[in-house]
């Protein structure tokens, strides 16, 4: 059985389109399957209109946050719940087209992969937004620590195995493209363009995006880190060589630069001491919410046919 989560945050307008192009596309491959829907505190009417598909629909489920958790996490609540041999993954503003589900599923049974992601081949809509995503994906490839994701978002399938090891990995800050990638496994592509929205305005804002990238750069990599380092030894090395000239000036009776420079000098040591700080910060702030162990949602209600019900 082929099982597919969506997380839902206010995309009302959507679902009437979403449900059953979704539903055709997993009947497409089998007529036994399992739609999971992940309502992520919605305020809108989404709840109410995903509710009414699944009373008619024995297939779908409803799982209801106790209240607005992050795409993340909403994620993770959708594929824990989730019981299928093949479990996919699907954002809910169909810019990734639930057609191509089974053409990675064909992939996973007929070829030897574990996992298959949709790689995005060019993107439609916000020029700005698709510009941003863009350089982050090449600045993650350039620094993770993992293979690169080649333009590889959310949208994929896997097999049980996959999942269970997906599963096993315990962060409470994750960005699941990454984390996807770092199990292994064999793992393959399916290419495609990513469309604009279908409708409404995009929840995941340059906000949210800054966020995400942050979650995953963080997570992934010892860039920032890095960086710090490497100025660090250039400032030490440029003010090594600034304080010779000036003791050499001085013995040979030359004018010394007056304050601007030394206030100008204290001004840029202290932007990037700032700087290395909130870096450090960062790192510090991740270990304490690790340590916390804080679970990744709640879930309010969960809508299911009798029969799947425990």
């Amino acid at each position: 059985m082929v099982s597919l989560v969506v997380p839902i945050f206010n995309e009302e307008e959507l679902i009437d389109e979403l449900v059953p192009r979704t539903v055709k596309a997993l009947a497409n491959i089998k007529n036994e399957f399992e739609l999971i829907f992940v309502d992520d505190g919605s305020t809108d009417d989404s709840l109410k209109r995903l509710i009414a598909f699944q009373e008619r629909d024995d297939r779908i489920r409803v799982i209801s946050l106790s209240k607005n958790f992050g795409h993340q996490a909403a994620f993770t609540a959708g594929l824990e719940h989730a019981t299928g041999g093949y479990v996919a993954m699907m954002d809910g503003d169909l810019q990734d087209p639930p057609e191509l589900l089974k053409e990675m599923h064909d992939k996973l049974v007929n070829e030897d992969f574990d996992i298959v992601s949709g790689r995005r081949s060019a993107r439609k809509g916000n020029k700005a937004k698709n510009a941003v995503t863009g350089v982050f994906h090449n600045l993650f490839k350039s620094v993770a620590n993992i293979e690169d994701l080649e333009n590889a978002g959310n949208f994929s399938m896997m097999n049980r195995k996959a999942l269970s090891a997906l599963l096993s990995l315990e962060e409470r800050v994750r960005y699941l493209p990454g984390l996807r990638s770092f199990v292994g496994f064999n793992q393959g592509f399916v290419d495609y363009v990513r469309e604009d929205r279908f409708q409404g305005k995009p929840k995941m804002t340059f906000g949210k995006l800054f966020v995400l990238a942050a979650d995953a750069i963080f997570s992934f990599s010892k860039f920032p880190i890095r960086v710090c380092l490497v100025l660090g030894l250039i400032g030490t090395i440029v003010f090594m060589l600034a304080g010779m000239y000036v003791l050499v000036a001085k013995f040979l009776g030359f004018a010394i630069m007056g304050w601007s420079s030394t206030v100008l000098s204290i001004y840029f040591l202290g932007s990037i001491q700032l700087i290395f700080l909130g870096v450090v910060g960062e790192y510090v702030y991740r270990i304490y919410k690790e340590s916390q162990r804080r679970p990744l949602y709640f879930v309010k209600k969960i809508y299911q046919s009798k029969d799947n019900k425990a």
